[in-house]
């Protein structure tokens, strides 16, 4: 791929906490679309989560480090913690498309978002500055129902292959307040991290 633009994969979420269903997606969009860098972007201030508990945004940069600490198609990126303002994706690719003004940006999703990207913010500004890199979802089939729900969706979504994992921060969430291990599910640095910090001993479940 001499010569060709560099690729940037981009992973948002609420990362409450980061597991392994987020590095199996990030792992396989690297290889197969050729990724030079994957960046994991936690989420300051969800728009549809702000009236939900998250945990402290330290814990939760924590735990990112930690879990893709040692993989050098991963690095960190604080973009989404630098300003108080709601996190919308069509700010972020298009700041992060100015920082990168040569490169080719990929926002990785699931199957299940791609069904409900033309109701999220300002999504025609959102292809604007990235392509969408869709992952396959349990249940949820990409059809040509679903790539042309909006002009240019289909030309700007590119699919790629990877394993269907019904793991979910909820769930995570929810064993650990139960008492239960989450071995396998996260990272085993995470783990400790969960353990020794004490996090999700109590509270109330929101998506993550």
């Amino acid at each position: 791929m001499s010569g060709a633009r560099p690729r940037i994969g981009v992973l948002g979420g609420t990362f409450d906490p980061i597991h392994l269903g987020h590095l199996i997606i990030a792992s396989h969009a690297a290889d197969a679309l050729h990724l030079g860098i994957v960046l994991f972007m936690p989420a300051q201030t969800p728009p549809h989560k702000r009236n939900k508990a998250i945990s402290p945004v330290h814990d939760r940069i924590a735990m990112v480090h930690l879990a893709i600490d040692g993989d050098a198609r991963f690095a960190f990126s604080d973009l989404d913690l630098t300003t108080g303002e709601p996190s919308y994706t069509a700010d972020l690719v298009e700041r992060l498309g100015g920082e990168h003004l040569d490169g080719e940006i990929f926002f990785i999703a699931g199957a299940d978002s791609l069904r409900d990207f033309p109701t999220w913010h300002e999504p025609e500004r959102i292809l604007r500055h990235a392509r969408l890199a869709i992952a396959a979802r349990p249940g949820v089939v990409i059809d040509a129902a679903m790539l042309d729900a909006m002009p240019d969706l289909r030309n700007r979504t590119t699919t790629f292959a990877s394993p269907l994992m019904e793991i979910s921060a909820t769930g995570i969430r929810k064993r650990v307040r139960e008492g239960h291990s989450v071995r396998y599910l996260v990272p085993d640095a995470v783990e400790r991290y969960i353990r020794d910090h004490g996090l999700y001993l109590d509270g109330p479940t929101h998506s993550g």
